[in-house]
């Protein structure tokens, strides 16, 4: 292996006809710097959009109510219900596989006007009606202050947690927005929190401009009385999503006198199921690509493979004499698979090389320029990827010199002597 005149061989082989090797070289480059990129453009998309859901609990489901599509006990169909407050203590006490519940309700300004007033300063914005467990289940990043807590819930207090999108709005660049009171309904609720969302694209920028109140202050604040908007809830450990989602509205549909076959009363997003999709999307991109740069690689290594029967045949009077003074197969054998693998590993690696430099630079320039990539962002190249990218490269070295190889060892001494 580490015979000097070997090494010294390869390197007069491969050098003797320095553009016919730079030529093969390139395939076999090529192939390696598209699968990289390809790879690294992948992850890229796949963190773009798992940036879009942000931080989202994985094992989480949203329910909300809907019109009936069915005559039941009595009740029209079209009938429209809403969840209550029993509903959420119900579901805690009778269905154990729940972890995590989070009612929410929604006030919103009316006609269109502005509904929150801070000094000279007024707009219209969406204002969420929380429990500190929403911010477990799609959490939010908090700059400043704190989220709401259970004091905040069960005392009914007058507090808010603003967007960064209503803080620019309402107060001066150089303003601290902590314990300043803005005005919702003609209710004065004192700041303690300033929040951004972990999303991108649009549905961040509509996050941003939410104000967060006690979900209790919120139903007495809009008089709603003991009215959910919609739930978001997570199961627990080991138990799957879709499992918990058919108990509880089996369970809710009961409470409320719907038909057992209505499918349309409880409107639902299972996020579990969605992640699922989604992580069987880039996994069939990822094996796509994959098959897409392998393929592109062996074609450079069938141009190594025919390069290197070239260079057999080149070589036939050197190794006839190789045989005739005793060299056993091996030795040639071991001497063509070497000079093939080189050329691969030395060509392979170089691919590997630009291509993670392309996919950093790439990184590097996106995180620079501080703006929101949408649904590309962070490509990047696991190390593991590209250790298995070298032993790609090595395995198909191996693979372009044995047709060679054997061709060599089938030369016969004495015909390889007379050979012109």
């Amino acid at each position: 292996m580490f015979d000097l005149d070997r090494w010294t061989e390869i390197y007069q082989t491969l050098a003797k006809n320095k553009l016919r090797t730079a030529l093969t070289a390139f395939g076999v480059f090529w192939g390696i710097f598209m699968l990289i990129i390809m790879l690294g453009a992948g992850r890229g998309l796949e963190h773009g959009i798992q940036k879009g859901m942000g931080d989202m609990a994985t094992n989480s489901m949203f329910m909300w109510t809907q019109r009936t599509s069915m005559p039941y006990k009595g009740f029209p169909r079209g009938r429209f219900f809403n969840f209550n407050n029993e509903d959420t203590r119900a579901m805690l006490q009778q269905i154990p596989e729940i972890s995590q519940i989070a009612p929410r309700i929604q006030g919103y300004a009316q006609d269109g006007n502005n509904n929150v007033v801070r000094n000279e300063r007024t707009g219209a914005y969406t204002i969420q009606g929380d429990m500190p467990a929403y911010n477990i289940i799609d959490p939010v990043k908090v700059t400043k202050g704190r989220f709401l807590n259970p004091n905040d819930v069960n005392s009914n207090r007058k507090v808010a947690v603003l967007g960064k999108k209503v803080v620019a709005d309402l107060y001066k660049a150089d303003e601290d927005p902590i314990n300043t009171y803005i005005r919702l309904q003609g209710v004065y609720f004192q700041v303690i929190g300033v929040f951004e969302s972990r999303k991108n694209d649009n549905q961040a920028e509509y996050d941003n401009q939410n104000i967060i109140i006690p979900f209790t202050t919120l139903q007495k604040t809009y008089n709603y009385g003991d009215a959910v908007g919609w739930y978001s809830i997570t199961a627990k450990k080991g138990i799957p999503v879709s499992q918990m989602e058919a108990k509880i509205k089996q369970f809710l549909m009961k409470r409320h006198d719907i038909h057992p076959e209505d499918t349309r009363a409880i409107g639902s997003w299972n996020v579990e199921k969605e992640f699922t999709k989604m992580n069987n999307l880039f996994t069939g991109i990822a094996g796509l690509i994959w098959i897409v740069g392998i393929g592109t690689l062996l074609a450079g290594v069938i141009g190594i493979s025919n390069i290197m029967l070239v260079v057999v045949r080149e070589r036939t009077r050197e190794i006839g004499i190789q045989r005739a003074i005793g060299a056993r197969p091996a030795v040639i054998i071991g001497q063509i698979l070497s000079e093939s693998t080189i050329l691969t590993l030395i060509a392979g690696y170089a691919g590997l090389v630009a291509g993670v430099a392309i996919v950093e630079l790439v990184n590097y320039l996106l995180s620079m320029s501080g703006g929101n990539t949408g649904m590309f962002a962070n490509p990047e190249v696991d190390f593991s990827i590209a250790i298995t990218a070298l032993i790609v490269i090595v395995f198909c070295g191996l693979i372009a010199g044995i047709i060679p190889a054997r061709k060599a060892i089938k030369i016969k001494p004495i015909e390889a002597l007379r050979y012109e």
